[in-house]
């Protein structure tokens, strides 16, 4: 059996940062937040406390060379993702993982604080 991995569902997925900017690896803020938002994250700053919480946990997975993102940081580059590529990712990495399971997974609301967190940013990103 195959494993399916969360990151390889977003590899369209531009980095809309510039490089200069890049202090954590776009793969690894969408897994944090990914986890963050199951636990039960309810917007930026719960995802960066999540990660705090869970830092050495997701330093055996992830690397870390700047600490744990913050708040700001995933604001920043969620509202810069395009939206549509996003969900586009999102919806195959699902769909892979029902395909998976023959749908016997447990259903969460997953889409609810992120979708509330997004229409609180402040400017549209551009998708390309």
């Amino acid at each position: 059996m195959s494993e399916i991995r969360f990151t390889d569902y977003f590899d369209h997925l531009d980095d809309p940062r510039r490089d200069q900017g890049k202090r954590h690896q776009l793969d690894h803020l969408l897994v944090i937040a990914l986890c963050a938002i199951v636990a039960g994250a309810d917007g930026w700053d719960d995802m960066a406390t999540f990660a705090q919480a869970k830092a050495q946990w997701l330093k055996e997975r992830l690397a870390f060379k700047h600490g744990t993102p913050s708040g700001d940081t995933f604001r920043r580059v969620f509202a810069a993702l395009c939206p549509e590529a996003f969900a586009r990712g999102f919806v195959r990495w699902v769909e892979a993982v029902a395909s998976k399971t023959a749908g016997e997974v447990i259903a969460t609301q997953v889409a609810r604080p992120c979708a509330a967190a997004m229409k609180r940013t402040i400017r549209k990103p551009r998708c390309t």
